[in-house]
């Protein structure tokens, strides 16, 4: 098989393949991953435990991968956190997949390995396909499989791929807060003239008539706070 794309995210599927039963929260499943000719790539299926006892020895073909699983509805435990925030390099990671240009293959990488270390991805197999090495990650939230490839990276070029992602990441930061100062900037609203003339004499008539209750109250107010107030 000659696989050549570079390598959509394969969904969790919430669902027996076998017997089209929903998973439970908590429940542990076979995630498998088969070769797809149609699309020079891969399908996913996932099996209850059970089904899969029933089924394994009769796949054909047989899965090229395969992992137990654990679904979850719930936010999972807080995971540890990168010196990057991880939603935009996730972010950056799957618009790159879904892009599939050779020219971000190392970027790719670098995203998986920063992802990997906060905890959020976790490595669940590796294959090689010719002179390629794929590498299978499941996402510990989503449950979400990232396929990407090994692109044997030399350490003298490691530096200056990460100072790439890097800038990415922060340009993409940039265009997320500048967007959302657009959206929070509100129109000028537009008044009839007359309606602002007459909001003008009522707030005049208002500030007039607080400056007559000032003055006629203002001595009777201090000389009561005085008389009742025993500490004086």
């Amino acid at each position: 098989m000659a696989i050549v794309q570079d390598w959509k995210i394969r969904a969790a599927q919430a669902v027996c393949h076998e017997t089209g039963r929903s998973f439970v929260d908590g429940e542990v499943f076979l995630t498998c991953l088969f070769e797809d000719s149609d699309s020079d790539g891969f399908v996913r299926r996932d099996y209850s435990l059970k089904a899969w006892e029933s089924v394994q020895s009769s796949l054909a073909p047989a899965p090229y991968s395969f992992w137990k699983s654990t679904f979850r509805i719930s936010e999972p435990v807080e995971t540890a956190k990168s010196s990057i925030t991880e939603t935009p390099v996730e972010d950056l990671l799957r618009r790159f997949i879904e892009e599939d240009s050779p020219a971000t293959e190392k970027a790719r990488y670098i995203l998986v390995l920063m992802l990997e270390r906060g905890k959020i991805l976790r490595q669940v197999d590796s294959r090689n396909i010719g002179e390629r090495n794929l590498i299978f990650y499941e996402h510990s939230k989503t449950g979400d499989v990232f396929i990407v490839t090994d692109p044997g990276l030399k350490l003298s070029e490691v530096e200056d791929v990460q100072r790439e992602v890097i800038e990415l990441i922060s340009e993409g930061d940039k265009k997320s807060s500048t967007e959302s100062a657009k959206q929070g900037v509100m129109e000028p609203s537009e008044s009839d003239p007359s309606d602002d003339k007459e909001k003008s004499q009522q707030e005049g008539d208002q500030a007039t008539e607080t400056e007559d209750q000032a003055v006629t109250h203002s001595g009777e107010e201090t000389t009561d706070a005085i008389g009742s107030d025993p500490s004086i």
